[in-house]
């Protein structure tokens, strides 16, 4: 958008000034950054103001003015339980595995909390198949599969052997970082052999996460 700037300008005693210079700060009021990434590589560089309790910012991907208090980003007039932005993706295509260890369904979705201290809901719903022999198992990793797994060893659910069904997680995470998250969902075999199936039929599947103020 217009106003977006990349940083806070810190100028040196005897300086000329062009309007460009003086338009950034008379056009927007306060500093106005895309994201988290923007706003926080603004700050404390070359010719940068250093980042100073006080400081107000504009995200323009959340649509929040946010303040810093001196140790970390708040966003003004926040209440506890706002949802702060949503983000989904879906997956269509048959995926399956004969594993007893985890692995991707394909199904993932990436979110960039505005602030450290924000949770995130996470929604998934698929159409699933359950091997032959045993117990299938389904859970929420945050990463990839090679991540944190934010279930049980054995899942958040699980489907009974030959059954076709419709397997929904939620999960309210709190990763504590304002960095780039990526969530997935996983899936095993419990213990026997057999195929285990994620979005059967090529299906589509869908994940949601909710960037939800603390």
């Amino acid at each position: 958008m217009p106003n977006e700037q990349t940083s806070v300008p810190l100028y040196a005693a005897s300086e000329i000034l062009t309007a460009a210079n003086i338009n950034i700060s008379a056009g927007t009021g306060v500093p106005v950054f895309a994201t988290t990434v923007t706003r926080d590589a603004a700050f404390g560089g070359a010719n940068e103001k250093v980042l100073a309790e006080g400081q107000l910012c504009y995200l323009s991907s959340t649509n929040v003015v946010q303040y810093y208090d001196g140790a970390a980003w708040a966003s003004v007039g926040q209440a506890g339980g706002k949802v702060l932005q949503v983000v989904g993706a879906t997956f269509a295509t048959l995926t399956t595995t004969t594993s007893t260890s985890y692995v991707t369904t394909g199904l993932t979705a990436t979110i960039t909390p505005s602030l450290a201290s924000s949770k995130v809901l996470i929604l998934t719903s698929q159409a699933v198949d359950g091997n032959a022999t045993d117990e299938s198992c389904f859970t929420i990793f945050r990463g990839t599969v090679a991540g944190t797994n934010l279930g049980a060893a054995n899942g958040m659910g699980g489907i009974f052997p030959s059954t076709f069904q419709t397997n929904s997680l939620i999960f309210l995470d709190s990763p504590s970082t304002s960095s780039a998250q990526a969530y997935t969902v996983g899936m095993k075999n419990l213990s026997g052999a057999g195929t285990t199936r994620a979005q059967s039929s090529n299906r589509t599947a869908t994940i949601t996460l909710l960037e939800i103020g603390a």
